[in-house]
């Protein structure tokens, strides 16, 4: 191959690599610091695949496989090396959908197994413990409890606390709308305990400070702006603390103990899924194909705060 052939193919191969790219951001909607990673992992196969005189878009089968060798000699741990098949295989993926290729050697590949590391959970009683050690007494009491109890409610990620709007939330029909990652969107069922919690934070709200821009907010940091991860992240740590709680914990703690307590009480595990916003089924058309008023039901039910919810004002109107 003369030079002349040899700069042309490397041209195309930079125009199909950049058109992968445009691909993950556009379509795929992934996060520039994804798309980077994925960009690192096709760059070391390129590489590799550069000293036999390979170009990555020929590949076979057998060169993925001696690459992913080259990973384990070089002792790059496990976790790694999945994540570097998982961007190959995107890789590859591509150039089929791309009418690049008519095979897709990657398909088969396997990557290294992976000890799964099963995350921390509190129990029912450990969460009644951080919540009761909440100082009422404190201007952002009601609201720490109304943040604690719908993060543990509806198993919502930090940012999604955080981010929540007013105009998000349909109390009166028991929903709220979460914008996950990606900005997919989701309807989950929330609590008549989190609902309470929200109303008296929510009549306290109006009482406080609120910034221009964060009118829509639901939860508000004292100076009238938004709630930071970080703020949230802290305020579970010292209520840990205070409650005498030893675990590693944080705001993801919650989520977890979210599923595995409904998980306990016999929910439906696709609900669950749903609920939790996994991409697999977690997008708003998952709606069309489930009965959201079945979806809540089931959530209610099997929530262990919704059924002592239930159970004390039951007692109340027997007194």
């Amino acid at each position: 191959m003369n030079r002349e052939e040899k700069s042309k193919n490397k041209e195309q191969q930079a125009l199909i690599i950049r058109k992968y790219y445009q691909y993950l951001k556009l379509e795929k909607s992934l996060s520039p610091h994804t798309i980077e990673a994925y960009q690192s992992d096709l760059n070391k196969l390129i590489g590799f695949l550069d000293l036999s005189g390979v170009r990555v878009m020929e590949a076979s089968k057998e060169e993925l496989q001696t690459f992913m060798a080259s990973l384990h000699d070089l002792s790059i741990v496990a976790r790694s090396q999945s994540r570097i098949l998982s961007g190959i295989k995107s890789f590859f993926h591509f150039l089929v959908l791309s009418d690049y290729r008519d095979d897709d050697p990657s398909e088969l590949l396997e990557g290294p197994k992976i000890g799964v590391k099963l995350p921390e959970v509190l129990t029912v009683e450990e969460i009644d413990r951080l919540i009761e050690a909440i100082d009422m007494d404190k201007s952002e009491g009601q609201r720490n409890r109304a943040m604690i109890e719908t993060l543990y409610s509806c198993g919502l990620r930090v940012s999604e606390l955080c981010n929540l709007k007013i105009s998000d939330l349909y109390l009166n029909e028991g929903f709220i709308k979460v914008e996950g990652k990606g900005s997919k969107q989701r309807l989950v069922p929330i609590s008549p305990k989190a609902i309470q919690e929200i109303n008296w934070w929510m009549e306290e709200r109006q009482q406080g400070r609120i910034k221009p821009g964060y009118e829509d907010y639901l939860f508000l940091a004292r100076w009238g702006n938004g709630i930071s991860r970080i703020m949230v992240f802290h305020l579970i740590k010292e209520l840990a603390e205070r409650a005498g709680i030893i675990k590693n914990i944080s705001p993801h703690t919650f989520r977890h103990s979210f599923a595995t307590h409904l998980l306990e009480g016999g929910a439906n595990l696709r609900a669950i899924q749903c609920m939790m916003g996994h991409e697999s089924i977690a997008t708003t058309e998952i709606y069309t194909h489930i009965d959201r008023h079945r979806l809540r039901e089931e959530i209610i039910l099997h929530h262990p705060h919704n059924i002592r919810f239930h159970e004390k004002n039951k007692h109340r109107e027997i007194q």
